[in-house]
């Protein structure tokens, strides 16, 4: 017995030792400090102090290098490369066959900056490498924030420039609010506005128990979207990423078959608001709710909220997806809080929307004006339920519905809509009308009048007013007015101020406006380089109603293409294509996934280098590849977007 206890000890000892041995230590230690010199330029220094016994190298010294990386700053401007404020120690080094230099007790390190504002704040990181006698320690990093000049007006500019991190938590809520405002008027969120009145139509009880139950729906949108993306942030908090997570909802919102499923059953609510069959639970689930009233409402009310949540995360994905960013940057709390204001928005929202059908159980149950209200529900059903259908054909490029069949089905059913307004059409359980009354005959002038505005498109017109449900213009066979259409031959043919080669993925993807631009962030950043232009970049989707918007209500403008055309080299990075890759393009992620379509990849690359996982973003660059101003996203104003370009080409100039 002893001798196993002996054992037992000695193991115990030895995996003490081993524990105590693998602690990491940090081999520098360091400070900085700011130096005026004058005329708004400031010498930042970076003092470490080395453990005795350790070396590091300068940064000069070949893969065992001092490696100082310092992030694009509002109000700073670097002024030449990073130098070493004490001199290294050269020697030769017999092994590696390179000369090499040595710091053995302190290194300082300094870096120029020049303020073009009152102030900012200088971040970055110090990579090294220390070795000792006979072993070298992991390379390890310091990361850094340096406020230079007035603190204060530096954090104002900061945030007006729109520098993440500098919002208070105040700022974030009311965004959310707001977002989750622009959420109900998008075409993922709206459709779902009849299917809900329709859900709480069927319902029976007293005027007060619909509330309750209107209340109840409100309630789970809201533990719906808040409970999951708390779920959510918690896992990539302990596994490190988002990479995982922001799949998913790309899945969602782009894949061909939550967007079939979400079009199939907008087919199936039309079809039984025209009276074609009446969706009903089973039976034994009515009984099982006769007897447990309560827990068979609750049922029905909770599916009733998970379909609203499920499909409306093709429009809300950006706001989650920045949610998820924000998560892996050690914002615990806000994304969560933020999340809730969001969520609330909606399902307030909802719910005294969803109040209304409760007062409406003492209406006539059939026939009359309440069967008039589900067919035209109906009718808008079939109009909005083509998104879906249309997003899974744009993203895999089916060619199913091109910009003028999807017009032509809308046209003919706002068509249908209006003459059934006016009584010229009738379904199964229609009364027959002697004559209509004045409501109908305004709502019949309204979708008439829609479908005028709608028939110019049929011959290329723009339509500016409903861009964003629409297919791009560019899938359209006839367009009167070329002038509003990408071509892909000569697109492909004037690639932009330089001839790179032929524009990879230029047979599928097009630039509106026949703008010359690329599609791959590299084949664009050399043709930057060689055109001496800064990079335009467009961090965009294909299902992406937003960025159909932005490109027809702004670029439209003749002084937004042509700074586009002149003074950028354009590349457009579509992170939902599901265009597969050939295998000398995969990319594989540091947790070892392998992204083999495009929309993976790009989505991979914007993350990593720009921190965002939403459509639209624009990011400005100079031809290293460095950030010229705060990048922007969806904003309508014309003017803002057009002093956007002209300071990142201004920005451009200056770093020259």
């Amino acid at each position: 017995m002893n001798f196993f206890k002996r054992i037992l000890f000695t193991l115990g000892l030895l995996f003490a030792l081993t524990s105590l041995h693998a602690q990491p230590i940090t081999t520098i230690q360091w400070e900085s400090s700011v130096q005026e010199l004058g005329d708004n330029r400031y010498e930042v220094q970076f003092k470490g102090k080395l453990l005795p016994g350790w070396h590091t190298y300068d940064l000069h010294s070949d893969d065992s290098s001092t490696v100082l990386t310092l992030e694009p700053s509002a109000g700073l401007k670097l002024v030449g490369d990073p130098i070493e404020v004490n001199p290294s120690k050269r020697e030769y080094d017999d092994i590696f066959q390179v000369e090499m230099g040595y710091y053995y007790d302190e290194i300082i390190l300094g870096q120029q900056v020049e303020l073009t504002g009152k102030g900012g704040v200088l971040k970055g990181n110090i990579n090294w490498r220390a070795c000792e006698e006979y072993n070298c320690n992991s390379p390890e990093d310091w990361e850094f924030s340096v406020t230079i000049g007035n603190p204060e007006a530096a954090a104002e500019e900061v945030t007006a420039a729109g520098a993440e991190g500098e919002e208070s938590l105040w700022g974030l809520i009311i965004e959310a609010i707001l977002w989750g405002f622009a959420a109900l008027v998008t075409p993922c969120v709206f459709p779902m506005v009849p299917m809900t009145v329709s859900f709480f139509m069927k319902g029976s009880g007293s005027p007060a128990a619909g509330r309750i139950k209107a209340s109840v729906f409100g309630l789970f949108i809201v533990l719906l979207y808040t409970l999951p993306i708390a779920a959510i942030i918690l896992i990539t908090r302990i596994v490190g990423g988002d990479a995982v997570t922001a799949d998913i909802f790309n899945w969602l919102s782009t894949h061909w078959l939550p967007n079939i499923i979400f079009f199939v059953v907008f087919m199936i609510f039309a079809a039984s608001f025209f009276g074609a069959f009446e969706i009903t639970l089973p039976s034994w689930m009515v009984n099982k709710s006769d007897r447990n009233a309560d827990k068979g409402g609750l049922v029905g009310i909770f599916f009733m909220a998970l379909t609203l949540v499920l499909v409306s995360f093709s429009c809300t994905g950006p706001i989650v997806g920045s949610v998820l960013i924000k998560s892996t940057a050690g914002e615990f709390w806000t994304p969560i809080v933020t999340m809730l204001a969001f969520s609330l928005v909606i399902g307030l929202a909802f719910t005294f929307l969803a109040m209304f059908p409760s007062l409406l159980q003492n209406m006539p149950k059939s026939g009359g004006w309440l069967n008039s209200v589900k067919v035209v529900l109906g009718f808008i059903e079939v109009a909005l339920g083509l998104k879906f259908l249309s997003m899974a054909d744009q993203t895999y490029h089916w060619g199913l519905l091109d910009r003028e069949v999807y017009l032509a089905i809308w046209i003919v059913v706002f068509t249908l809509l209006g003459l059934y307004l006016l009584g010229k059409l009738r379904f199964a359980h229609d009364d027959e009308l002697k004559h209509i009354s004045v409501t109908r005959l305004a709502l019949a002038i309204v979708s008439l009048s829609f479908v005028v505005y709608m028939l110019p498109g049929m011959w290329g017109a723009p339509l500016k007013g409903i861009s964003g449900y629409m297919p791009p213009l560019h899938t359209q066979d006839y367009i009167l007015d070329t002038q509003h259409i990408s071509v892909s031959a000569s697109t492909a043919a004037e690639p932009s101020a330089t001839d790179n080669g032929a524009i990879k993925y230029a047979d599928i993807l097009h630039w509106p406006y026949d703008l010359p631009g690329y599609f791959d962030f590299n084949q664009a950043m050399e043709a930057a380089r060689k055109a001496d232009k800064p990079l335009f970049v467009d961090i965009t989707g294909i299902s992406c109603v937003n960025c159909r918007e932005m490109e027809m209500r702004v670029w439209s403008d003749p002084r937004v293409q042509e700074i586009l055309r002149n003074d950028y080299v354009l590349v457009a990075l579509y992170t939902d294509d599901k265009t597969r890759l050939p295998e000398s393009e995969w990319v594989t992620t540091e947790n070892g996934k392998v992204l083999k379509d495009m929309g993976r990849i790009n989505s991979y690359l914007v993350q990593k280098r720009f921190g965002v996982t939403g459509q639209p973003n624009y990011v400005l660059l100079d031809n290293q590849g460095e950030q010229l101003v705060p990048m922007r996203a969806y904003n309508l104003d014309v003017d803002a977007y057009i002093q956007f370009l002209q300071s990142g080409v201004e920005a451009y100039k200056a770093g020259k």
